[in-house]
């Protein structure tokens, strides 16, 4: 039990709670939104593949499966063997368009409303942001494997402190100086002393030369804590989490849709389950008002994924509806089989080829490969 006690295995602990949290929070938005409906549930699943943990209430499956990418609800719809007699008003399949729509819709919804609770609890616990304190260098907020930064040795977490023998000095100013310094510097060797869980090393810097311009695959932020006040009043609390909400749903829209439209330099940035928790983790052990954020901004990212209009994801079963609609009628179960099963293989393929990218990249396998 001794493992437990120790701060990085509690950080991990954490994240991997919040993530099995907002994923349950998803998946009790399909299901809150059929039952309130009177529509017939069969099971309630966080995980997929085989069952470890279950119990079953009102003809209901609750089960804890082997398999943490997700969750699901499942219907009577799905279940050849089911008893239901197939003209059951009751079955989600013979329902209205629109009380489909709201049980498809209502797992984003709950995600996005979840967020917003979370910076509300924020505004109340916290407080309201009220500027950045800045400390002297620049923080290395994340790094792109296999460019310039990488190559030199630098990890997420750095501070850089001084660049060619000069002190880097704090705030968003110093960011700016260090970025114009790189970028003026293509091809041309750059001397950087960083800080490291408080000891200091020297690096040496190459910035790749694209277009004339040089880069080093690394995201740049002031080094220091925000600072938080007390709100004024129930209303500001209010209309700061909604403002941050929007703020976080447009960034992350923004950022798929850069993925789609230039997809060569982002989709080394993309990262899967094993990244989101070694961020959570890290964050979790540094305390403070970052959980608040980590939490709201990966429920809001699994909002945005899940509407998307690919197959197996909430938005992929959305634009069948409203191919259904627009056509008065289905398409052909064939079809929607089809649509259905490539969905799988892509996200599970997907889903394997993160995991292993980014366990690669953690620093302890690091170590043992000898990078």
């Amino acid at each position: 039990m001794e493992i437990l006690k120790d701060p990085c295995c509690m950080g991990v602990l954490t994240a991997l709670a919040i993530l099995a949290g907002l994923i349950v929070v998803h998946e009790a938005g399909h299901f809150f939104a059929a039952t309130w409906q009177g529509i017939r549930v069969s099971g309630f699943s966080v995980g997929f593949g085989p069952v470890l943990l279950e119990r079953r209430r009102r003809g209901v499956q609750f089960a804890l499966r082997a398999i943490p990418l997700g969750g699901f609800v499942s219907f009577p719809d799905d279940d050849e063997d089911s008893q239901i007699p197939a003209n059951d008003p009751n079955l989600l399949r013979n329902r209205p368009l629109h009380q489909r729509a709201l049980v498809i819709a209502a797992g984003v919804l709950a995600n996005l409303l979840l967020a917003w609770t979370v910076l509300l609890a924020q505004g109340l616990v916290v407080g309201i942001p009220a500027g950045y304190g800045a400390s002297p260098g620049v923080l290395v907020a994340g790094v792109t494997p296999g460019q310039a930064a990488a190559a030199a040795g630098l990890v997420a977490g750095d501070r850089i402190i001084s660049l060619d023998g000069q002190r880097v000095s704090g705030g968003q100013a110093a960011v700016a100086d260090l970025v114009s310094r790189i970028k003026g510097s293509p091809a041309h060797t750059l001397r950087l002393e960083a800080e490291r869980n408080g000891s200091r090393r020297s690096l040496s810097l190459t910035p790749a030369a694209v277009e004339g311009i040089g880069k080093i695959g690394a995201q740049l932020q002031p080094f220091g804590n925000q600072a938080y006040r007390r709100a004024n009043g129930p209303l500001e609390v209010i209309r700061q989490a909604s403002s941050d909400t929007v703020a976080l749903t447009e960034r992350t829209i923004s950022g798929f849709v850069s993925l789609v439209t230039n997809f060569g330099e982002t989709a080394s940035q993309v990262s899967g389950p094993v990244k989101i928790v070694q961020m959570g983790a890290t964050l979790a052990h540094q305390g403070g008002s970052s959980l608040y954020l980590f939490t709201a901004l990966i429920s809001i990212n699994l909002a945005v994924l899940n509407a998307l209009p690919l197959p197996l994801l909430d938005g992929g079963q959305f634009l069948l509806l409203l191919i259904e609609g627009l056509r008065g009628r289905p398409l052909p179960e064939r079809f929607q089989l089809a649509f259905m099963q490539s969905g799988f293989v892509l996200l599970v393929g997907l889903s394997v080829v993160l995991i292993v990218k980014d366990t690669s990249q953690l620093p302890a396998i690091q170590q043992l490969l000898g990078h």
